[in-house]
Protein backbone atom coordinates (compact mmCIF):
# COMPACT_ATOMS: atom_id res chain seq x y z
CA UNK A 1 0.00 0.00 0.00
CA UNK A 2 2.80 2.44 0.89
CA UNK A 3 4.59 1.60 -2.34
CA UNK A 4 1.42 2.42 -4.27
CA UNK A 5 1.07 5.79 -2.50
CA UNK A 6 4.75 6.55 -3.02
CA UNK A 7 4.48 5.68 -6.71
CA UNK A 8 1.38 7.87 -7.03
CA UNK A 9 3.22 10.78 -5.34
CA UNK A 10 6.17 10.36 -7.72
CA UNK A 11 4.00 10.10 -10.84
CA UNK A 12 1.96 13.19 -9.96
CA UNK A 13 5.13 15.26 -9.54
CA UNK A 14 6.57 13.99 -12.83
CA UNK A 15 3.22 14.79 -14.49
CA UNK A 16 3.44 18.37 -13.16
CA UNK A 17 6.99 18.64 -14.50
CA UNK A 18 6.43 17.06 -17.89
CA UNK A 19 2.89 18.20 -18.75
CA UNK A 20 1.95 21.29 -16.74
CA UNK A 21 5.22 23.22 -16.40
CA UNK A 22 5.63 25.84 -19.10
CA UNK A 23 7.40 29.17 -19.67
CA UNK A 24 4.27 31.21 -18.94
CA UNK A 25 3.27 29.55 -15.66
CA UNK A 26 6.75 29.08 -14.21
CA UNK A 27 7.51 32.73 -13.29
CA UNK A 28 3.96 33.21 -11.96
CA UNK A 29 4.07 30.11 -9.75
CA UNK A 30 7.56 30.94 -8.53
CA UNK A 31 6.21 34.27 -7.25
CA UNK A 32 3.12 32.60 -5.75
CA UNK A 33 5.21 29.99 -3.93
CA UNK A 34 7.53 32.73 -2.63
CA UNK A 35 4.54 34.51 -1.04
CA UNK A 36 4.27 31.54 1.30
CA UNK A 37 7.95 31.53 2.32
CA UNK A 38 8.05 31.77 6.10
CA UNK A 39 4.31 32.47 6.00
CA UNK A 40 5.16 36.00 4.80
CA UNK A 41 1.87 36.88 3.09
CA UNK A 42 -0.16 35.37 5.93
CA UNK A 43 1.87 37.18 8.58
CA UNK A 44 1.38 40.45 6.69
CA UNK A 45 -2.38 39.85 6.42
CA UNK A 46 -2.55 38.94 10.12
CA UNK A 47 -0.78 42.18 11.06
CA UNK A 48 -3.24 44.10 8.88
CA UNK A 49 -6.17 42.32 10.56
CA UNK A 50 -4.74 43.17 13.99
CA UNK A 51 -4.29 46.84 13.10
CA UNK A 52 -7.88 47.34 11.92
CA UNK A 53 -10.19 47.50 14.98
CA UNK A 54 -13.10 45.81 13.14
CA UNK A 55 -11.00 42.76 12.29
CA UNK A 56 -8.84 42.54 15.41
CA UNK A 57 -10.60 39.40 16.71
CA UNK A 58 -10.06 37.67 13.37
CA UNK A 59 -6.42 38.79 13.52
CA UNK A 60 -6.11 37.22 16.96
CA UNK A 61 -7.51 33.96 15.55
CA UNK A 62 -5.10 34.01 12.59
CA UNK A 63 -2.22 34.75 14.98
CA UNK A 64 -3.07 31.63 16.97
CA UNK A 65 -3.35 29.61 13.75
CA UNK A 66 0.10 30.77 12.63
CA UNK A 67 1.58 29.79 15.99
CA UNK A 68 -0.24 26.45 15.78
CA UNK A 69 1.14 25.62 12.32
CA UNK A 70 4.63 26.67 13.35
CA UNK A 71 4.63 24.42 16.42
CA UNK A 72 2.70 21.41 15.08
CA UNK A 73 3.92 21.23 11.50
CA UNK A 74 7.28 22.96 11.36
CA UNK A 75 8.72 22.19 14.77
CA UNK A 76 7.16 18.80 15.58
CA UNK A 77 6.06 16.88 12.47
CA UNK A 78 8.85 17.96 10.11
CA UNK A 79 11.44 16.83 12.68
CA UNK A 80 9.62 13.62 13.64
CA UNK A 81 8.93 12.43 10.09
CA UNK A 82 12.07 13.91 8.51
CA UNK A 83 10.97 13.07 4.96
CA UNK A 84 13.48 13.63 2.18
CA UNK A 85 12.53 16.19 -0.47
CA UNK A 86 11.19 14.63 -3.69
CA UNK A 87 13.85 16.07 -6.01
CA UNK A 88 16.47 14.19 -3.95
CA UNK A 89 14.71 10.86 -4.54
CA UNK A 90 12.78 10.98 -7.83
CA UNK A 91 15.07 10.50 -10.76
CA UNK A 92 14.67 13.27 -13.33
CA UNK A 93 12.65 15.61 -11.10
CA UNK A 94 14.00 19.15 -11.02
CA UNK A 95 13.04 21.89 -8.63
CA UNK A 96 12.58 25.54 -9.56
CA UNK A 97 13.26 27.45 -6.33
CA UNK A 98 15.99 27.77 -3.73
CA UNK A 99 16.78 24.50 -1.99
CA UNK A 100 14.58 24.23 1.13
CA UNK A 101 16.53 23.67 4.34
CA UNK A 102 13.96 21.63 6.22
CA UNK A 103 12.32 18.29 5.51
CA UNK A 104 9.41 17.70 3.19
CA UNK A 105 6.53 16.43 5.36
CA UNK A 106 4.21 18.22 5.89
CA UNK A 107 4.09 21.23 3.62
CA UNK A 108 4.43 24.25 5.89
CA UNK A 109 3.38 26.54 3.05
CA UNK A 110 0.11 24.61 2.67
CA UNK A 111 -0.57 24.35 6.41
CA UNK A 112 0.07 28.02 7.09
CA UNK A 113 -1.92 29.12 4.04
CA UNK A 114 -5.00 27.08 4.88
CA UNK A 115 -4.83 27.84 8.61
CA UNK A 116 -5.14 31.58 7.96
CA UNK A 117 -7.23 31.52 4.77
CA UNK A 118 -9.91 29.27 6.29
CA UNK A 119 -10.37 31.63 9.22
CA UNK A 120 -10.57 34.58 6.84
CA UNK A 121 -13.07 32.68 4.70
CA UNK A 122 -15.29 31.83 7.67
CA UNK A 123 -14.98 35.14 9.54
CA UNK A 124 -14.65 37.90 6.95
CA UNK A 125 -16.90 39.02 4.10
CA UNK A 126 -16.54 36.73 1.08
CA UNK A 127 -14.84 39.50 -0.94
CA UNK A 128 -11.83 38.95 1.38
CA UNK A 129 -12.32 35.30 2.33
CA UNK A 130 -12.64 33.88 -1.18
CA UNK A 131 -9.42 35.49 -2.53
CA UNK A 132 -7.58 34.30 0.60
CA UNK A 133 -8.77 30.76 -0.02
CA UNK A 134 -7.86 30.95 -3.73
CA UNK A 135 -4.38 32.16 -2.77
CA UNK A 136 -4.02 29.29 -0.28
CA UNK A 137 -4.94 26.79 -3.00
CA UNK A 138 -2.49 28.38 -5.45
CA UNK A 139 0.34 28.37 -2.89
CA UNK A 140 -0.31 24.70 -2.08
CA UNK A 141 -0.37 23.71 -5.78
CA UNK A 142 2.73 25.80 -6.45
CA UNK A 143 4.70 23.54 -4.09
CA UNK A 144 4.02 20.64 -6.45
CA UNK A 145 4.72 22.73 -9.55
CA UNK A 146 8.13 23.85 -8.30
CA UNK A 147 8.96 20.26 -7.28
CA UNK A 148 9.74 20.69 -3.57
CA UNK A 149 6.89 18.67 -2.01
CA UNK A 150 5.16 15.38 -2.58
CA UNK A 151 1.37 15.60 -3.13
CA UNK A 152 0.88 13.78 0.20
CA UNK A 153 2.95 16.51 1.95
CA UNK A 154 0.67 19.17 0.48
CA UNK A 155 -2.49 17.20 1.24
CA UNK A 156 -1.52 16.64 4.87
CA UNK A 157 -0.38 20.27 5.21
CA UNK A 158 -3.75 21.41 3.86
CA UNK A 159 -5.73 19.12 6.19
CA UNK A 160 -3.66 20.08 9.22
CA UNK A 161 -4.00 23.78 8.35
CA UNK A 162 -7.78 23.46 8.17
CA UNK A 163 -7.87 21.57 11.49
CA UNK A 164 -5.58 24.14 13.12
CA UNK A 165 -7.83 26.95 11.84
CA UNK A 166 -10.78 25.46 13.73
CA UNK A 167 -8.68 24.88 16.85
CA UNK A 168 -7.33 28.45 16.74
CA UNK A 169 -10.83 29.82 16.29
CA UNK A 170 -12.07 27.82 19.29
CA UNK A 171 -9.07 28.78 21.43
CA UNK A 172 -9.45 32.45 20.56
CA UNK A 173 -13.14 32.31 21.44
CA UNK A 174 -12.37 30.67 24.78
CA UNK A 175 -9.59 33.20 25.57
CA UNK A 176 -11.79 36.19 24.64
CA UNK A 177 -14.69 34.82 26.70
CA UNK A 178 -12.40 34.19 29.68
CA UNK A 179 -10.94 37.69 29.38
CA UNK A 180 -14.44 39.16 29.34
CA UNK A 181 -15.43 37.12 32.42
CA UNK A 182 -12.34 38.30 34.32
CA UNK A 183 -13.06 41.87 33.30
CA UNK A 184 -16.50 41.66 34.90
CA UNK A 185 -15.23 39.83 38.00
CA UNK A 186 -16.80 36.47 37.14
CA UNK A 187 -14.52 33.56 37.83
Amino acid sequence: MLNLLSSLDDNILLFFQEVIRNPVLTPILRVITTLGNGGAIWIALTILLLIIPKTRKVGFMTTLSLIGTLVINNMLLKNLVNRTRPYEVIEGLTYLVRTPVDSSFPSGHSACSFAVACIMFRRLPKKYGVPALVLAILIALSRLYVGVHYPSDVLFGTISGIAISYAAEAAAGWIMKRKEQMKHGKD
